[in-house]
């Protein structure tokens, strides 16, 4: 089979077809290219607004692609080493529910790490699938979720031989990378669809010496958050399928929930950034990958920062570390990460990605200058002299076990009541609490509220961390089923 022209931006080029046939729009949208919202077009600019188009021949359309756009998505395709791809507008979390619905209907199990992004315990409420969790390896001293080993994935196996799908981060948000092919051989081996969140894993299909992406392993599918690493706008993501993966089925699927006015935007821009990685890709992440490896020894000269890498992996729960993710831990110097995140921005006008309770991530990419790396670490090591304390009382664990006792979707529509939160000891959560970013749920609709739960969320409230979830803005009260207090009064758990 012949290349293709990695060249081609077909996208692109329908567009700027489209602005020299200088139509006279009496379709939508209603600014009209920009003339009917002068403001709108003062603040994003004449350019940006005249390709905010809708679906018409000349552009193809997303639902059902026949022309450009299916000449984008081979191109990005075979960029990715995928035997499809899709063009997601929805963000990865669109993708990552598509994989789900794909594969899984009402009753029928996935196995999956408990530490997943919240989209994928969404989609089992809306589906019904049934989640068997394969609680990760903590490290304690970072407060991080690992990787899946693959005993415990083994085992899962043999006790729901009836699932029909495995799903996995990787790379974690931490830069945890797990067996992907040890754990896809064993899917397959079994008869199960290998799913993949890599949300934060576009870098992994361009760069030299990364882990292992989801298509090199074997995977069925891939979620692909083109946005973060690949220089895409923000929504805009691909869904990668393998041969075993029925393609047409699989626009169906999409279809149920992605958007029938998909953004010209969003789609130009991924077909561009597609183009950038095929020609410069490898360019690009050596120089992302030297600028991280800089700023890591930098800072753990400073003292007490722990900024981790590849010396972490134990070739089982950490398999392999994603060297582009600059994680710095901040336990040490007595502050959270949350802190540390807060005082970055507010004192020294530098927006990291995340903070969590011990953890503080700085997301490098091909934009950033080495001027911006120095000046990272210069504020790093003025926080660490100016702000330094005694960690006493600093909670360390990212992830607490949780226990489920219902599903996820006959939890979030059962009868509920509100509780304050002193009162939610052994009750069964029935809505979602989480700190975002990362967005893992701290608590899931149908699983059991502990003491240390609760602990947990009180002190990420101190700490500054964004919690979100709740109908209770304030997070002072929580929705729990009702008449269920402790999992020995349950007679009907998953």
């Amino acid at each position: 089979m012949s290349k293709l022209d990695q060249t081609r931006a077909p996208i692109l080029e329908a567009l700027e077809e489209m602005k020299t046939a200088r139509l006279v729009p009496f379709d939508v949208p209603g600014h009209k290219r920009g003339k009917g919202n002068p403001d709108l077009t003062a603040f994003l600019g004449e350019r940006c607004l005249s390709v905010d188009v809708n679906s018409m021949k000349l552009l193809d359309n997303l639902c059902h692609p026949v022309s450009v756009i299916k000449e984008a998505e081979e191109l990005a395709a075979e960029a990715f080493g995928a035997t499809n791809a899709f063009f997601m507008v929805g963000g990865t979390t669109s993708a990552v529910q598509s994989m789900v619905l794909s594969v899984c209907k009402r009753g029928e199990k996935i196995i999956l790490p408990r530490n997943v992004h919240r989209s994928v315990i969404n989609i089992m409420i809306l589906c019904g699938a049934v989640p068997v969790y394969v609680n990760p390896d903590m490290n304690h001293e970072l407060g991080i979720a690992l990787g899946m080993r693959l005993s415990e994935v083994e085992k899962a196996i043999k006790e729901n031989p009836d699932a029909k799908a495995i799903l996995v981060n990787n790379p974690t948000y931490y830069g945890i990378c797990s067996n992907l092919k040890g754990i896809t051989d064993l899917a397959h081996a079994h008869g199960m669809k290998m799913l993949v969140d890599e949300a934060h894993g576009t870098q992994l299909y361009f760069g030299k010496g990364l882990p292992m992406t989801a298509m090199e392993a074997g995977a069925d599918m891939a979620a692909v958050s083109m946005h973060k690493s690949g220089g895409s706008l923000t929504q805009s993501s691909f869904l990668l399928t393998g041969p075993s993966m029925n393609a047409g089925y699989v626009r169906q699927i999409i279809n149920l929930t992605q958007t029938t006015s998909g953004s010209y935007l969003l789609l130009s821009s991924l077909d561009i950034s597609r183009r950038t990685l095929a020609l410069c890709g490898e360019e690009i992440f050596d120089k992302v990958m030297s600028m991280v490896d800089y700023a890591r020894k930098e800072i753990n000269q400073i003292g007490d920062y722990y900024a981790y890498s590849r010396e972490l992996v134990n070739g089982d729960s950490i398999y392999d570390f994603d060297v582009t993710k600059l994680i710095v831990n901040t336990l040490p110097i007595g502050l959270a990460g949350i802190e540390v995140y807060d005082l970055l921005r507010d004192e020294y006008d530098i927006q990291t990605e995340f903070g969590d309770i011990g953890n503080c991530l700085a997301y490098v990419s091909v934009g950033d200058r080495p001027r911006d790396i120095e000046r990272l670490v210069s504020a790093l090591a003025e926080i660490r002299r100016l702000y330094k304390k005694d960690r006493t009382g600093l909670m360390t664990a990212e992830y607490i076990n949780p226990r489920v006792i219902y599903s996820p979707q006959d939890a979030f529509y059962s009868e509920k009541q509100s509780l304050p939160l002193t009162e939610c000891k052994n009750m069964v959560c029935a809505e979602f609490v989480m700190c975002y970013p990362p967005g893992i749920p701290i608590l899931a609709p149908g699983e059991l509220i502990t003491q240390e739960i609760l602990d947990y969320i009180i002190y990420a409230k101190e700490k500054g961390c964004s919690m979100t979830g709740p109908e209770d803005m304030e997070i002072n009260h929580l929705n729990v089923m009702k008449g269920i207090r402790s999992a020995s009064t349950v007679t009907n758990s998953i």
